[in-house]
């Protein structure tokens, strides 16, 4: 959705950047068609995009959840299934899914969002069994408290109350801390390797050795 700052990250790697929204499948299927073009075949898919408003389960509405569930479950649903074909067609390819330990263990103040990380997870697993035949690996990412502005919007929209919701996840990792968005990527990238040909179906937690929420 931000090409502006994809497109400067994608200059600094030597790559391209595209205009994607995850909600659209028009869109899905433009980008994929853009890039298979210029690129060649999609043989890493990272489904990356988040979205969540902070709130009371019971404060929210409809619309709430069907924005929430479109980007960070029906998304990740939608761009795969546009990729995957290719990927079997060629028996080859790697599938990493940002979910989220709230996908676990709940997250207050983010029911909705949990919910649809929990079904990344089990969307991840689901198409690593469909797809190991065809040498397909598919994992997930589930990072705890990282510094990314999902996160550090807690406090802005529910004041106090999100400010303790911040600092309680913090205090619920080991490491007594906030991660790094590197940190994420970092993992994203191991699952995307070779080094993990033999990882499939499994949600690898990134969070500090976060026991609760």
């Amino acid at each position: 959705m931000n090409l502006d700052g994809a497109g400067a990250v994608a200059d600094e790697i030597d790559g391209a950047a595209y205009e994607l929204d995850v909600r659209s499948e028009d869109s899905i299927r433009a980008a994929v068609e853009a890039t298979e073009s210029e690129l060649g075949p999609v043989d890493v898919l990272v489904n990356n995009a988040g979205y969540d408003e902070w709130g009371w389960f019971t404060d929210t509405d409809p619309a709430l959840w069907d924005r929430v569930l479109a980007v960070n479950l029906r998304g990740v649903i939608a761009v795969t299934h546009a990729v995957l074909p290719g990927m079997q067609e060629r028996r080859r390819g790697r599938i990493v899914n940002t979910a989220s330990e709230a996908g676990r263990v709940g997250s207050s103040g983010s029911a909705v969002y949990s919910a649809a990380k929990a079904g990344v997870i089990g969307f991840t697993k689901a198409i690593a069994i469909e797809n190991g035949r065809y040498g397909i690996t598919s994992n997930a990412v589930a990072p705890g408290p990282i510094d990314t502005p999902l996160l550090m919007g807690a406090p802005e929209q529910l004041g106090d109350l999100g400010k303790r919701i911040v600092e309680t996840m913090i205090g619920s990792t080991n490491l007594r801390r906030l991660g790094q968005p590197d940190e994420v990527a970092a993992a994203i990238a191991f699952l995307a390797s070779d080094d993990a040909s033999y990882i499939t179906g499994q949600a690898l937690g990134v969070s500090g050795g976060l026991a609760r929420i």
